[in-house]
């Protein structure tokens, strides 16, 4: 999946989230963006996302407000704390934009993010330590987003049986699979923060045999299970 990340004010490209998200696979267009000229930001961001056309764009901060000031046509966009109240003209998001935001957020106060969700029917997840969102639960989270909206599902269906009210970012769901090996049916639980597309090993808790366990997250937050032997995955 192509993404185009946006970073933030006297930040720079090849940082800890755009380099999160390339080593997960995704191809990432990370643009250095002109710190003064906020104008000039926009339309470097334009530039790249007219040559590239990414299905997500990601922004942080500053970055945020660079995204919301592009036309990104039908791309998906993923805001982390953003500045929109700093930066640019723009008050709404598309609706189906999900909003990630510390509440401890030093920086730019959680309530602009819950204001920016208000006015646009967006999705606010209160994730992260602090304005950075660099930790391992805020990137992973991130890293989720990106994924359920590149892979072309529904917002809308995104509700609280998706994310819980006390912990989005672990949000947990149950569901089972097969164990190859001795053929008991397993119960485990499923992070959906972890992304809509996951593969693990795990040894059986009956025969201990180890399984790559694939997990694939569809639309409505349901988990579905397959295992295989560890020998014979790729």
């Amino acid at each position: 999946m192509k993404i185009l990340f946006l970073h933030g004010w006297h930040s720079v490209p090849g940082g800890v989230k755009p380099t999160y998200l390339q080593d997960h696979g995704h191809e990432v267009i990370n643009p250095a963006l002109d710190d003064n000229d906020f104008g000039l930001a926009v339309m470097t961001a334009q530039v790249e996302f007219d040559k590239h056309l990414p299905q997500v764009v990601v922004g942080s901060s500053r970055g945020g407000a660079v995204a919301l000031n592009i036309d990104s046509g039908n791309a998906k966009i993923v805001v982390l704390c953003p500045a929109w109240k700093n930066w640019g003209t723009v008050k709404k998001v598309k609706p189906e934009t999900i909003i990630l935001h510390s509440r401890a957020d030093e920086v730019i106060p959680f309530a602009d993010s819950e204001e920016l969700a208000r006015n646009s029917g967006a999705k606010l997840i209160e994730v992260g330590i602090d304005h950075r969102l660099a930790d391992p639960e805020p990137l992973s989270v991130m890293l989720w987003a990106c994924e359920l909206l590149g892979s072309g599902q529904d917002l809308l269906q995104l509700d609280e049986g998706l994310l819980s009210d006390d912990d989005a970012a672990t949000s947990q769901k149950e569901s089972s699979y097969i164990c190859d090996a001795c053929g008991e049916e397993i119960i485990i639980p499923v992070d959906l923060s972890e992304g809509v597309h996951q593969k693990y090993v795990e040894d059986c808790p009956v025969c201990c045999r180890a399984n790559i366990i694939h997990v694939e997250i569809d639309g409505e937050g349901n988990a579905n299970l397959w295992a295989e032997p560890e020998q014979d995955g790729d």
